[in-house]
């Protein structure tokens, strides 16, 4: 399989391999080209402004969830049909929670074989970018860095310098120099970059970005050195297309929960599950389902908004109380819970789960997650195991006597390790899934709904 690719990353955070990213995939995308994005590791912000910017879904790729089998398999599926794939890196290129790099987005490129390009945040030095590079490049040399693009230049006088020093040292080629100006337009938050869906000047920001990134690197150059990409080995026939809807499900999207992975979708509609889209925000009644569907986001942005909307509030206490399933990650226990605070002010919440939400200002739960079923409410058989992320800065309180649904190995969950509070049909997680790393979920989902009073008539 011939599927052009490039890695985008840096040597630390913040380099601004995200903006170039996001820049890189819009400049190509109107250049008539299909742009499939990729994000390395779990987190949900960056691919949706990737998404936003390709007009295409973004794919995580995580070591850690999926495993190296399924990263390929999900990476050959969908860069079938892609003119291009980008896919950017997170931390530094070769930085990893192991000693030895595994995990890493050097890692994550020796697996895909693909080209790697550096850009590099060169304020401050000269000279000194030729030692880095030769380093990134002695590292791991099987790692191929293709280019390097100067960020935070300083002006023409420091550029050449740089791009002197680069030809003088190392054999790779500067494809860019993005001179040293404020951020565009992508406002930071506590837990990273505002999410696409909540800004409101989600395009202008894309195109303002994929402008300056148009203006001072060479696109048709990245497009070249994605397109000497090596081959690779043909995968597994694609899946069978969904089945007929047997069951419906109403999943919460709207401003204040936009946090989903797509293969989690398709996973569900594999089972036969057709996901109706409602807004706890907004709308006055649940679509005609069998049951809810609630991941995460920033509900506590929009407390006041959700807690307005008593009649939703209202509408999903009454379902969970007459036994309707319902499924909800991080954000979504925040607001089945019966109230959360933050900033010194309080909102009622649903009321479906026995505990309140209070916000911190520091992380309560950051990082990956491993769990055993305790097979509590029956949605993972006992003794299973899964994989996830989170990424949280509120706890519980005041939860009275609750069953949980895992004990947890790796993480925080909600304490005491113990993740997912089960009450009658809900099940409540900090936890993120991911469908091909808990391939048992999707299936589970739908039993549950499938099982349900009315499951499957599309009017419980």
């Amino acid at each position: 399989m011939q599927i052009p690719r490039i890695v985008i990353s840096g040597p630390h955070r913040s380099s601004g391999k995200t903006t170039l990213s996001i820049g890189l995939s819009r400049a190509l995308a109107d250049r008539g080209l299909a742009v499939q994005p990729f994000k390395k590791g779990p987190d949900f912000i960056d691919p949706m402004w990737l998404a936003a910017a390709a007009r295409r879904d973004c794919r995580n790729l995580d070591l850690f969830m999926m495993g190296e089998e399924n990263i390929l398999s999900s990476f050959r599926r969908a860069g079938a049909g892609a003119d291009v794939c980008v896919i950017e890196g997170n931390m530094g290129l070769y930085d990893s929670l192991e000693v030895d790099g595994r995990g890493s987005t050097a890692d994550m490129a020796r697996l895909l074989s693909a080209p790697v390009v550096l850009i590099v945040d060169t304020r401050s030095m000269n000279r000194s970018i030729a030692p880095l590079l030769m380093g990134f490049q002695a590292f791991e040399p099987d790692v191929v860095i293709a280019g390097v693009i100067l960020n935070k230049v300083f002006g023409p006088r420091h550029e050449r310098k740089l791009r002197a020093a680069v030809a003088e040292y190392t054999d790779i080629e500067v494809v860019g120099a993005v001179p040293r100006r404020s951020e565009v337009g992508i406002d930071m938050r506590h837990l990273g970059l505002e999410p696409a869906r909540e800004h409101l000047a989600a395009e202008e920001v894309v195109a303002a970005i994929a402008s300056a990134i148009a203006g001072y690197v060479d696109v048709e150059r990245l497009l070249e050195l994605a397109r000497a990409a090596p081959p690779m080995a043909a995968g597994e026939p694609e899946p069978k297309g969904a089945p007929p809807a047997r069951h419906r499900v109403g999943i919460a999207r709207d401003r204040a929960f936009t946090f989903y992975y797509p293969e989690n979708l398709e996973a569900l509609a594999r089972e036969g599950v057709e996901l109706v889209p409602f807004s706890p925000l907004a709308d006055q009644e649940l679509p005609a389902v069998d049951g809810l569907y609630i991941g995460g986001g920033f509900p506590e942005v929009f407390m006041a908004d959700l807690e307005q909307n008593r009649v939703m509030r209202a509408a999903i206490a009454g379902a969970a109380a007459a036994g309707m399933p319902i499924y909800a990650e991080c954000g979504g226990l925040m607001y089945l819970s019966r109230s959360m605070s933050w900033q010194d002010r309080s909102c009622e919440m649903v009321g479906a789960l026995p505990c309140d939400i209070v916000m911190h200002e520091r992380p309560r739960g950051h990082g990956y997650v491993e769990l055993r079923s305790t097979g509590g409410g029956g949605w993972f058989p006992a003794g299973s195991r899964v994989r996830g992320h989170e990424f949280h800065y509120s706890e519980i309180t005041g939860a009275g006597d609750v069953e949980f649904a895992w004990e947890v190995l790796r993480g925080t969950g909600v304490g005491d390790g113990r993740d997912g509070i089960v009450r009658g049909e809900v099940l409540a997680s900090y936890a993120h899934l991911h469908s091909l790393g808990s391939p048992g979920w999707a299936p589970g989902f739908a039993a549950k709904v499938a099982g349900a009073p009315g499951g499957g008539a599309g009017g419980s």
